[in-house]
Formats: structure tokens, C-alpha cells, sequence
């Protein structure tokens, strides 16, 4: 389930953009400093909730001073700019809000993974792909080194590929592969999800469950 409406998406994007770019490129700022001060600010907490005060209600060069005063960090800020290009500052902080839009993860989880450094690099090869090859690269950093999941490990016993189960099952492809990396939380699927995927597994819904919430 996605974070909050679909209707604030485009302008949080635009906003968390714009806001890595003025921090990094207007204030010098680090981008994982920044990164780090928006989570301690509770800014990134309001942001997962969709608060139209953040994520639509104010420009990224807003939501910088914002975050700053919050977290009583203090450093010159220059005017901001008119417009904002697509920099690939921009595009780390415009993936980032599109990720946790989708994946419904906090910011905590994903930045803990996640580092500037890591965003950079992706930007190079998949800044102009559809936002999909992202989301599955993002996917597949949050799921290394994580203990592999039981719907993960029951597909590979019984012979089926992703494709393969999501076709027999009905499920959504994208939604299989959230359950698997843990980007869904399994234990929170519909009892209709689940009893699709167990009948076509052949198990029992319980058997498909993780012990805890990992989100």
C-alpha cells in the first residue's frame, strides 16, 4: 500500500528533489548529512504520512530551512533559485520520496541501506529508465543480506519463477516482489492474497507468514 494519496506524489517528489539539490549544491551541504538531518528533524516522519504541510505545502528550498531549524543545525544559506534542474542531486531525492511513496518503508529503514553514494551511482545508468528499474534496484539493495523470506524460499522449492507465480496466482508481479525483498509486509497481505498464493504453492496460508513485522 502506498504511503499516502497518490495526489500529493508528483509535488513531494519535486519537493525532496529539490531539497537534496539546494541543500547539496546551494548550502555545500554533504547530501548524507542532509539526509541524516532530515531524519532527525522529524521531518521524514511527517513525510511518510503524507503531512500536505511537507510534502506539498512548502518549495525544497522551504522544507532545507525547515529541516534545519528543526534540527538546530546551522550554516549560511544562499538565495534559492529560481528553477530547479534535473542534477542528479535532484534525481537522489526525487527517487527517494517516489521509493518510499511505493514501498510504504520508512525513511529510517531505507536510508540505512540506502547512502548518497549508492544513489549516485544509479542515477547514472537509470536516471532516464522508466522509475520501475529503480524501484527494483532499490528492492534488491534492501533485501541484501537479509535473511531470505519464506514466500521466497517456497517458490524456489516448488520450481516457480517470480513471473511464473504471479501469472498462476493472480497476484500482481511488482506486489510478489515486494513481499519477497520485504519491502511489503507479507503478514499484512488480504486473506485473498494469500490464500492465491498458498493454493497455488500448495501450502498452507500460515506456512507463507514471517515470525514478526519487518517493517
Amino acid at each position: 500500500m502506498a504511503a499516502y494519496d497518490e495526489m500529493y506524489l508528483n509535488e513531494a517528489m519535486a519537493d525532496l528533489g529539490e531539497a537534496v539539490e539546494y541543500a547539496v549544491k546551494g548550502c555545500g551541504m554533504d547530501m548524507d548529512v542532509f539526509f541524516g538531518l532530515f531524519l532527525s528533524s522529524g521531518i521524514a516522519a511527517q513525510f511518510e504520512k503524507g503531512n500536505p504541510k511537507y510534502v506539498s505545502g512548502m518549495s525544497g528550498t522551504e522544507l532545507v530551512l525547515e529541516i534545519m531549524n528543526k534540527a538546530n543545525y546551522r550554516v549560511n544559506v544562499p538565495e534559492a533559485a529560481k528553477e530547479y534542474e534535473a542534477t542528479p542531486e535532484y534525481w537522489c531525492g526525487w527517487i527517494l520520496a517516489y521509493y518510499q511513496w511505493r514501498s510504504g518503508m520508512i525513511f529510517r529503514k531505507i536510508l540505512k541501506k540506502v547512502k548518497a553514494e549508492t544513489l549516485l551511482r544509479m542515477y547514472v545508468t537509470l536516471h532516464e529508465a522508466p522509475e520501475e528499474k529503480a524501484l527494483d534496484t532499490l528492492d534488491g539493495i534492501m533485501n541484501r543480506e537479509n535473511e531470505v523470506r519464506r514466500l521466497q524460499q517456497l517458490r524456489r522449492v516448488y520450481g516457480y519463477s517470480q513471473s511464473m507465480l504471479a501469472r498462476k496466482s493472480g497476484i500482481n508481479l511488482r506486489t510478489l516482489q515486494q513481499y519477497e525483498s520485504g519491502a511489503k509486509d507479507i503478514n499484512k497481505a488480504s486473506v485473498t492474497t494469500l490464500k492465491a498464493l498458498a493454493d497455488t504453492l500448495g501450502v498452507g496460508m500460515e506456512e507463507l507468514m514471517e515470525p514478526g513485522n519487518r517493517n
